[in-house]
């Protein structure tokens, strides 16, 4: 072989050896191939809130934080508990009971898997 490229020679085939790896690069740069990009900004959250919803939750946004948030009731709400294990949420430490929500936001009184009262905060 005497430099050809492709059966062209010189300056036209290294145009052409360029442009084709120029091509392969840019095809690789796009993710998944052809397939659509994940939504972002408020068609993502549009996304959440149909499913939060379609979930029989309650899409709430956050008073401190401004972010949005899917709050479930868990099945075993209200169910007289003595640890963590025994509740989807968290055991109430003053009550006794499950959790009514899911999750459990703020700063409450739990009970650990040992039975132990501590304060559980979260945002």
């Amino acid at each position: 072989m005497s430099g050809r490229i492709f059966g062209k020679s010189g300056r036209q085939g290294a145009v052409i050896g360029v442009a084709l790896a120029v091509a392969l690069g840019l095809a690789a740069c796009i993710p998944g191939g052809a397939d659509k990009p994940e939504p972002v900004g408020q068609a993502k959250v549009d996304i959440m809130h149909a499913q939060c919803v379609g979930a029989g939750g309650n899409f709430i946004r956050e008073a401190k934080s401004g972010l949005f948030t899917c709050i479930g009731r868990p099945r075993d709400a209200g169910k007289i508990c003595s640890k963590e294990s025994d509740c989807e949420s968290a055991c109430l430490a003053r009550s006794r009971t499950c959790a009514p929500v899911l999750p459990l936001l703020g700063c409450n009184e739990v009970l650990t898997e040992s039975g132990l009262a501590v304060m559980q905060c979260v945002e």
